[in-house]
């Protein structure tokens, strides 16, 4: 059994993709609300996808805008890449226009989420992934 973790609970890694340093914050804040949860943080495209094939996590959540190679063209990386291609991508971005959101679904991400992140569909969200 893993150190605050109910017993009988599996121990979930989520790998968050985020240059924000208050975003980064805030969902580390709201992980550390699941003991079950483990949040693995990469601040560049380029980390989140080389950790994302080393460390296999059960879900990534990914920034839209970084420096570099954006969320979207990592995202479609990560798909074309057979050891990452099942693990679900959530989108988080401030772009939160329909058609922002339509794209990115149409684009490949399992789901999306706007910032500012709202805590209780982050919540719901994460228990759902």
């Amino acid at each position: 059994m893993q150190r605050g973790v109910p017993d009988g609970l599996p121990l979930r890694t989520v790998r968050y993709v985020e240059d924000n340093p208050a975003n980064l914050l805030l969902v580390e804040q709201l992980v550390a609300r699941r003991p079950e949860l483990r949040l693995l943080c990469a601040t560049t495209a380029n980390l989140g996808m080389t950790f994302a094939r080393a460390n296999q996590p059960g879900v990534i959540l990914m920034d839209i805008n970084l420096p570099g190679i954006s969320g979207i063209e990592a995202m479609k990386t990560l798909r074309a890449d057979s050891s990452t291609r099942p693990i679900p991508i959530i989108a988080i971005s401030a772009n939160a226009m329909p058609r922002d959101v339509e794209n990115a679904i149409k684009a490949g991400f399992f789901h999306y989420l706007t910032k500012p992140i709202k805590v209780n569909e982050f919540m719901d969200t994460s228990d759902a992934h």
